[in-house]
């Protein structure tokens, strides 16, 4: 077990490289730290002498202690395990939003190598938590697995191995179990709850009566969390709905979703996200309906692609720089206090208006303050 003073002495360190307290900051009072830790005050008191030795914080008479100039000479190295980077537009931004936080110039994120085309992506996430463990990396940033029937599985017990090994983990995007339990981990995401309200609400407003939405097969929390927001926009708003205009299909089954259209005869469909909406107006396309003179179509993500469709895209735009600089910053408060309980933080969204909703971009930005102000 790892004594008292060390847990004290790791987590102010890692407070600081990490951008917590900065060049010259004050740290809290010896007192404020009794009771943050619950430890004693010669618990304490060593575990800042040990600082002051490896030369972190300058300790001044009657002031307290301070972040010193060397402080910054060591850093971390943290693991990405972020299965999605490189096929899911959002992760890049959101790993230069880490790498662009305030960190010291020591700092170290490491991606995994790219799987082998004869690994699945369930044994890619699973080497890569063996390789994070053998590295002894300071953290890990966890995206986790999505859209696959073994993610549960994989997941828990990735987070798992992480924790036996003594390893904080933030997640990224979404958590691992199902919406709305939650795991005993740190997450930073979009808010998809109200993202999902807004989306749908902004429909409503635009004139639909019927609005389905579309999500793809083992749905990622995130996605459920949407289409929670979706039902209750369109419960709030007075609007049809029944469980079953909520469904999930693979975005290449192109005869499914020209079968639930022509089933559920709607004249909106939110999307889980643009990949998919992107496949559904082909669909939509193929059937002669018009967008949006016949169904309005929105989803969520606004990746590069989104303005290009031949209906450009409304959309939900993810805050993803301020993902990634967010879960620098609750690595840091993880560092600062271990015992702490897990905490979300929910980023909130810009909603982008464009044709596929019957809107134009001269009017996206009055009508979106207004929807998202709700």
């Amino acid at each position: 077990m790892v004594p008292k003073y060390r847990q004290i002495h790791d987590a102010l360190k890692g407070a600081i490289v990490t951008g917590e307290y900065k060049r010259g900051a004050r740290l809290p009072s010896e007192s404020e730290l009794l009771k943050l830790f619950g430890a004693s005050r010669l618990t304490v008191n060593r575990a800042l002498r040990e600082l002051q030795l490896s030369g972190f914080i300058e300790r001044r008479a009657g002031s307290g202690s301070y972040v010193s100039g060397a402080a910054l000479k060591d850093g971390f190295t943290f693991g990405l395990l972020i299965p999605g980077l490189g096929d899911t537009e959002i992760f890049e931004p959101i790993c230069r939003g880490m790498a662009e936080a305030h960190l010291s110039e020591h700092h170290v994120l490491l991606w995994g190598k790219s799987p082998d085309d004869s690994r699945s992506v369930e044994q890619m996430a699973r080497d890569w938590c063996k390789q994070w463990i053998a590295r002894k990396v300071s953290g890990v940033f966890f995206a986790p697995l999505e859209h696959t029937a073994e993610k549960d599985i994989v997941n828990g017990r990735i987070a798992e191995q992480f924790r036996g090994a003594g390893i904080p983990v933030v997640l990224i995007d979404r958590d691992f179990v199902g919406f709305p339990n939650r795991s005993n981990y740190d997450l930073v995401s979009l808010d998809n709850r109200r993202a999902g309200y807004v989306l749908t609400t902004h429909l409503l407003s635009a004139g639909c009566k019927r609005v389905i939405f579309i999500g793809r097969v083992w749905p990622a929390p995130s996605c459920v969390a949407r289409s929670f927001g979706y039902r209750e926009a369109l419960l709030t708003g007075g609007a049809e709905f029944h469980a079953d205009f909520i469904r999930h299909v693979e975005p290449s089954e192109t005869a499914s979703i020209r079968q639930m259209i022509e089933e559920l005869r709607p004249d909106g469909i939110v999307c889980s996200n643009d990949y998919m909406a992107a496949h559904v107006m082909q669909v939509l396309g193929s059937m002669s309906i018009g967008v949006p003179e016949d169904i309005k179509l929105a989803g969520f993500d606004d990746v590069k692609y989104a303005r290009l469709l031949p209906v450009p895209l409304t959309t939900i735009r993810q805050p993803c720089h301020e993902i990634g600089r967010s879960a620098i910053a609750l690595m840091a408060q993880r560092f600062l206090d271990p015992s702490r309980p897990p905490r979300d933080v929910l980023l909130n969204f810009e909603l982008v208006i464009r044709a596929s909703s019957g809107g134009s971009a001269g009017c996206s930005e009055e009508m979106t303050a207004a929807l998202v102000a709700q």
